[in-house]
């Protein structure tokens, strides 16, 4: 299994680093993860055929928690920059499918 490591270098990413907070996996095994709305972000960002799954995945479990205010205002200008607006077409179209599942 792999592991995604982000430099901080974009303002988002100081951003996602200050809103992550820590996951007890096992005692005393601590990972600093970013929020539910930051891997919807950098995911979507990405848009491999694994990423999109993973979304997904998170959309099913997070369900309505999801704060899309966030997710959006903070996605689009990511996208604008890489040039991929259809990613968030691609992402929305993905949040009604799953809420209209649940």
């Amino acid at each position: 299994m792999g592991i995604d490591v982000a430099l901080g270098g974009l303002p988002f990413e100081e951003r996602c680093v200050e809103r992550a907070s820590d996951w007890e996996i096992s005692p005393g095994i601590v990972l600093h993860t970013c929020s539910a709305e930051d891997l919807v972000i950098l995911k979507t960002f990405a848009g491999r055929p694994q990423d999109w799954i993973d979304v997904e995945s998170v959309l099913v479990r997070q369900g309505r928690a999801l704060n899309w205010r966030l997710i959006i205002g903070e996605l689009q200008p990511l996208l604008d920059l890489r040039e991929t607006p259809e990613n968030l077409e691609r992402l929305l179209q993905l949040r009604s499918k799953v809420e209209k599942g649940a």
